[in-house]
């Protein structure tokens, strides 16, 4: 199935939204609560070399069937170097193999933080040493935070590596979401000179989108995710049953880059967003576990494509250059990372209306689904003109002095990664959001 266009138009201002858009309902102080994630059913995938992944009919799937045993796997096609996500509930616990045959040599280093390690710790251990007692365990437990992705903080993993005598055979393990995932893989790339990797992401964003993929690094005080490396684990397991304790704002920020995909090239998983968003919120189970499917499904065929961002994948940026100069002119870890992407996705949307490649409507429905999911839809108002200008010219996606920008370009489900635009569309919108 090609990307298609969006089935309905809703009417609109010919005038684009602006900082008056912001919902209300967003908080960064949410309550959170419990459910239990049952296991997604399995689907099989027969997508390769299409730009527009689909696994499966996306409005032919109902979050109501009834869930198999069975993980759901995703291939990630790269040759010698491809490997599986495994997606289902109760992986850790029903299925330590999945974990165990992708571990090389007799020492493990599990790379957590404070807030997942009381958590899931000790479940993790025990996948990898069930039956398999030549197995020893070693664990660093991180600070939680984007603030702590740094330098300083990734030493900490070096130093528990040194000091527990890991050699080449060793294997590390990601447990936690995005800000884990990426220190831990940049960990592993370096120590001498590579080292296995596995991923067990712990929330919605790790789990549909950062862990895959192999991006890995840490983040400078000028810019965002600037130090790291390509460098892709041997697996990653998926058991939703982590998602059991993930606080609400943690889920919303997470929904964000769910959203992302059916805008770039899914325009039907975005029709069948906007129809379950509100099972999504309300941590419906198995639409939790298909969402996250098809969002790995489409981050694993974009990789496949364009493994090191030359082309194709760059577009899984979108709303990523403003959110991360959000993220770094309103303070790390002030606002979620999805938070921040809500906000700069409504940006560069707006940007991609005032240059006249997409209608009105998409730029309302944008904005109608981010608001349903409760995040922002415009950038704090102590973010001025300059403060963007000023940090989104050192994000990584400069080339040759030129930033290049993810917008959207024609019907729903159809992006562009380019430096081909009018620069005042680019300050009209920064003038809209801003206050000076």
């Amino acid at each position: 199935m090609a990307c298609t266009t969006n089935a309905f138009s809703l009417a609109l201002s010919s005038k684009p939204n602006t900082k008056s858009s912001s919902s209300s309902d967003f908080s960064p102080n949410s309550s959170h609560f419990f459910v239990r994630v049952h296991k997604p059913a399995r689907v099989s995938n027969g997508f390769r070399g299409r730009i527009c992944a689909n696994a499966t009919r996306v409005m032919d799937q109902s979050v109501d069937e009834k869930s198999s045993e069975a993980p759901t796997i995703v291939e990630v096609d790269l040759g010698d170097r491809s490997y599986p996500i495994y997606i289902g509930s109760g992986l850790l616990h029903h299925q330590p193999e999945l974990l165990q045959k992708h571990v090389h040599g007799k020492k493990v280093l599990v790379v957590t933080n404070t807030t997942i390690a009381p958590l899931y710790l000790d479940k993790v251990v025990d996948a990898l040493t069930k039956g398999n007692p030549n197995v020893s365990v070693e664990n660093v437990i991180l600070p939680d935070g984007e603030k702590y992705k740094n330098m300083d903080t990734l030493m900490k993993v070096f130093d528990k590596a040194i000091e527990s005598r890991l050699d080449r055979r060793c294997t590390f393990v990601a447990l936690g979401g995005g800000v884990v995932g990426d220190m831990c893989g940049f960990a592993a790339a370096s120590f001498l000179r590579g080292v296995n990797l596995i991923q067990i992401p712990t929330n919605v964003m790790a789990q549909a989108d950062s862990s895959v993929g192999g991006k890995t690094g840490v983040n400078h005080p000028l810019g965002k995710n600037l130090i790291g490396a390509f460098y892709h684990p041997q697996c990653v397991l998926v058991d939703t049953d982590t998602l059991d304790t993930l606080p609400d704002r943690e889920l919303a920020s997470g929904l964000a880059e769910v959203i992302k995909y059916g805008l770039i090239r899914d325009a039907e998983f975005f029709e069948w967003q906007e129809k379950n968003m509100e099972k999504l919120m309300a941590r419906d189970p198995n639409a939790l576990a298909y969402a996250i499917k098809r969002s790995c499904e489409n981050k694993a065929e974009v990789v496949s494509l364009d493994e090191k961002e030359n082309g194709v994948r760059g577009t899984l940026n979108l709303g990523h250059t403003f959110g991360h100069a959000i993220e770094i002119g309103f303070g790390y870890g002030e606002w979620l990372h999805g938070e921040a992407i809500a906000a700069g996705t409504v940006m560069a949307v707006d940007m991609s209306y005032r240059l006249g490649w997409i209608d009105s409507s998409i730029v309302k429905r944008v904005n109608d689904i981010l608001v349903q999911a409760k995040l922002p839809t415009a950038p704090p108002e102590t973010m001025t003109m300059e403060m963007f200008k000023s940090i989104m010219a050192s994000d990584k996606k400069v080339a040759d002095g030129l930033l290049r920008l993810i917008l959207l370009k024609g019907p729903l489900g159809n992006s562009v990664f380019t430096g081909d635009y009018d620069r005042k569309a680019l300050d009209d919108t920064l003038s809209a959001f801003c206050k000076s």
